[in-house]
């Protein structure tokens, strides 16, 4: 008899049971803030088809974001979900039920509080609490009130309120938020924790609180999983580490815990709690492996994991469940694609934050960067959407835009062609996913070729630069101009007729640079340069009219990026402007005057401008041109995406 080959995802899709409940794989969704909600914290039917749709693609469990359990003692934002009334009952049973009609389990996060980094509570007069009378995270200037036992025990009691609220709503699983240097962190964690009395001291009692919140949330939703997220090691200097975080998950599984989710991470580095592509694959990965080797109950690993390295993960004990966050905004689906034995048909994570933290943390919904289904899944269904009277479409620039916007028109039935001047796909995506740190960037690009692929009515033609008279166009019933944008150098900077400056995209293209690079230019394209050559070796100087590099950027990317150009030494001059561009190097002015820096090479970076031609002349000619992309106004690649999505939707 042969013997049955194996999937290469064997072990991520097999099943699991916890506490009596059977996980139909091991893919978790774990919880992540959607802001959906209403200015009360209710949730609502948009929410729960959110969260509905990664069930559907075959997540085993799907947990919310975080909802709070008291504004006794905190402020709650307006926005932010809560569970710490009735009122909130019906809109939390709204997502379990869409959980569960797509065949899923569903988990409740529960935040008993913000502690030291809760910023709002100024705004609603209140005083800033904590474990001990610690910094306040948002002015360190100012202490916090350490919470007397009396208020610990009401947390604890409203913490079981909320439980009961899940039961009643029909979660399978209530989680305890314990991580990212939260209310619960700062008591688990010596530096923050100082107290003398039975919530202080040695582990057992710092993780006491942690310990009675569980056991209120067990007592109040029997026969449900208890979990609890932690941050394992919180990556800055004094705060906590493994070797003080073994013994707090001792008791906390002592405690009566079911299932606990590890990560790394805290406010004081918050590029951990949502690692950025400068991070690279599964940063923490360690955390999950540390906890597995001290406790017996279920492990789940956490933070930039693809379905491929939570099979080796499973497969070599470090974990036993994978929790897959941003990748399940991205593609919803990928349960589905990997039971099918189609990983190449899920849409990559970039790690970009842009629409999804991004939004997060400026109080709007959650969207992504290369899904722009996220938020609209009742409506934005192609297959619903299907053309009445396909036409045939031109597109011109198989950039980002160019290539989204062909796949959802070609999926709605419409006979689309896209011609690009290039020998390639991918526009400024290709160049600028050459960095190692980036590469997320060039599976996008592959991922679109390979939808096209599957797309009878779609036609790439290369190396076929469209004029304004082109025959090609004669005969279309659209034309979408997608072609992208160009480099510039402002008018103000001299450029000696000896120079030769190199543009930052054709450095990314194979330009050979010297040992000495300076970059005039700090925005995000020229920091991730100057990042990718120090990390090369190359000595590198960055120049920056204003008075920080890459301020467009989300913190928490920024966060990464400042700390890996300092540990590769590269040399940031800001308030300095570049005046003339030299064979030996350049010539700038700052508050010192004027000078010049000797480089070997000299890149420039200091931004696009759109590609506004072919559409002007086409417009000039009479014809109907849609604009779509960097040609419209250059900005980050979620945008294009999202735009190009909406476009192909409504031709």
């Amino acid at each position: 008899m042969s013997t049955p080959v194996l999937s290469r995802f064997d072990h991520i899709l097999s099943p699991i049971t916890i506490a009596g409940i059977t996980f139909p794989n091991r893919i978790i969704l774990p919880p992540m803030g959607t802001e959906m909600g209403t200015e009360d914290g209710k949730s609502t039917e948009i929410e729960a088809e959110y969260y509905g749709a990664r069930a559907r693609g075959g997540t085993a469990l799907t947990m919310t974001g975080i909802n709070f359990v008291q504004s006794d003692l905190e402020p709650v934002q307006p926005g932010l979900a809560r569970a710490d009334t009735d009122e909130h009952t019906a809109g939390l049973k709204g997502i379990a039920d869409a959980v569960h009609a797509a065949g899923g389990l569903a988990a409740l996060q529960l935040t008993p509080g913000l502690g030291r980094n809760n910023q709002n509570y100024d705004a609603f007069g209140m005083e800033p609490v904590s474990s001990s009378d610690n910094t306040y995270f948002f002015d360190p200037t100012r202490r916090c009130r350490p919470l007397t036992t009396e208020e610990i025990k009401l947390i604890i009691r409203r913490v079981g309120e909320a439980a009961h609220r899940g039961y009643e709503a029909g979660f399978d699983v209530i989680d305890i938020h314990g991580h990212t240097g939260y209310l619960i962190d700062q008591f688990m964690s010596s530096v923050w924790n100082r107290r003398t009395d039975e919530y202080g001291g040695s582990a057992e009692n710092r993780a006491r609180f942690a310990v009675e919140c569980i056991q209120a949330a067990k007592e109040n939703a029997p026969g449900r999983i208890i979990s609890f997220r932690i941050s394992v090691n919180h990556r800055f200097e004094g705060g906590r580490t493994w070797e003080e975080t073994q013994d707090l998950v001792r008791a906390l599984e002592a405690g009566g815990l079911d299932m606990i989710l590890c990560d790394d991470g805290s406010y004081e580095a918050m590029d951990y709690v949502f690692p950025p592509y400068y991070l690279g694959d599964a940063p923490m990965v360690e955390a999950a492996a540390r906890v597995k080797d001290v406790v017996s109950i279920p492990v789940a690993a956490c933070g930039n994991i693809t379905p491929e390295i939570g099979e080796r993960l499973i497969a070599e004990g470090k974990a036993d469940l994978i929790a897959i966050g941003r990748g399940l905004i991205a593609d919803p689906d990928i349960v589905l694609k990997l039971r099918e034995n189609r990983p190449e048909d899920i849409r990559p994570c970039i790690r970009c934050n842009q629409l999804c933290t991004g939004n997060a943390f400026f109080g709007q919904a959650i969207g992504c960067a290369v899904n722009p289904e996220v938020g609209h899944e009742a409506t934005r269904v192609i297959s619903e959407h299907m053309a009445r009277t396909p036409k045939r479409i031109a597109v011109v620039g198989a950039g980002p835009a160019g290539l989204e916007f062909a796949r959802v028109a070609g999926l709605r039935g419409h006979t689309v062609d896209v011609y690009e001047k290039g020998d390639a796909v991918g526009g400024v995506l290709r160049p600028a996913a050459t960095p190692n740190f980036k590469r997320e960037l060039f599976k996008m690009i592959t991922w679109w070729e390979h939808q096209l692929e599957q797309i009878d009515g779609v036609t790439l033609h290369l190396r076929h630069e469209v004029t304004a008279d082109d025959p090609v166009l004669s005969d279309v019933d659209e034309i979408v101009v997608a072609a992208g944008s160009h480099p510039f150098i402002p008018a103000a900077v001299a450029i000696a007729t000896d120079a030769t400056p190199i543009d930052v995209l054709d450095f990314h293209l194979g330009a050979p640079v010297g040992d000495r690079v300076l970059i005039c230019g700090g925005g995000l394209s020229g920091a991730d340069a100057a990042l990718e050559l120090a990390q090369q070796g190359h000595a590198v100087t960055i120049v920056e009219m204003t008075d920080a590099i890459a301020s467009d950027m989300l913190m928490l990317n920024r966060t990464s990026l400042l700390r890996d150009l300092a540990v590769h030494n590269v040399e940031v001059l800001t308030g300095t402007s570049v005046q003339e561009i030299l064979p030996e190097g350049v010539r700038v002015t700052d508050a010192a005057g004027s000078r010049i820096i000797q480089a070997d090479s000299i890149i420039t970076a200091f931004g696009l401008k759109p590609a506004t031609e072919l559409g002007a002349a086409l417009t000039a000619s009479g014809a109907t041109v849609h604009t779509v992309g960097d040609c419209v106004n250059p900005r980050k690649v979620g945008d294009a995406i999202n735009d190009a999505y909406e476009l192909a939707l409504a031709l």
